[in-house]
């Protein structure tokens, strides 16, 4: 289950410490560490509001819609967690990510480091970074920091941006773990043979086409997945 208390609090010291930059090959964000990731993973790997359909895939873990009427299908998927639909479970974990995904919200006076371009060969220490609007991303990414560091990306601040990428790799480097990246889309997600790292939370679909996704997804539409691997 999402932590936003911490979560809220994380945020708050980014806002405080962050400069706005462009970004480059190396870009050193603020620096703010914590015991917890700020989204601590639940056990569902993939949460749609009605519908989550998965070919040619494998899911290792739980997958569950909001909706009690949504549909959860899979052709030559094996999911090797619990199926939700629309039960307490999956209820709770969607309550928790839209909250979650409100908490992230940018907000006016809000100051992050501003990224442009694909990100191909960028190294980003840990820190909130922000994509104004759209983004579109390829090559290979390195989030570099201990452990404990956490990355906050907001694709679409000025309120409205896709997140689209083929060919994106994302490494961690220094000890840093994918539980500590999440992604907050305003719109839609769509990554193709891309190997992505960390928790996307999306303000509409998202569509994962080969490749693979250390972490786990979250939309406010459906969720598509076509040979890809999602492991936590």
């Amino acid at each position: 289950m999402f932590k936003l208390n911490r979560l809220a609090m994380l945020i708050t010291l980014a806002s405080l410490s962050a400069a706005c930059s462009d970004s480059t090959s190396s870009v050193n964000g603020p620096s703010f560490t914590d015991t917890d990731p700020a989204v601590a993973a639940s056990n569902f790997l993939v949460l749609a509001n009605a519908g989550a359909t998965c070919t040619d895939g494998n899911i290792l873990g739980d997958v569950g819609t909001f909706s009690s009427t949504g549909a959860i299908t899979r052709t030559n998927c094996p999911i090797t967690g619990a199926l939700h639909v629309g039960d307490s479970a999956a209820t709770q974990a969607f309550n928790a990510f839209l909250n979650t995904y409100a908490v992230l919200a940018p907000q006016a006076g809000d100051v992050c480091t501003m990224l442009t371009g694909t990100l191909a060969g960028v190294i980003l220490a840990p820190g909130v970074y922000c994509f104004n609007a759209a983004a579109t991303v390829t090559g290979l990414l390195t989030l570099d920091g201990p452990a404990d560091g956490i990355w906050i990306f907001k694709i679409g601040s000025s309120g409205s941006g896709a997140l689209t990428g083929t060919g994106f790799e994302v490494v961690m480097a220094g000890g840093a773990l994918a539980s500590n990246v999440t992604w907050r889309v305003a719109d839609a997600v769509t990554m193709t043979t891309s190997n992505i790292q960390g928790n996307i939370l999306a303000g509409a679909g998202i569509t994962l086409t080969g490749g693979t996704l250390h972490g786990n997804v979250s939309s406010k539409a459906d969720v598509t997945i076509t040979g890809t691997v999602v492991s936590n």
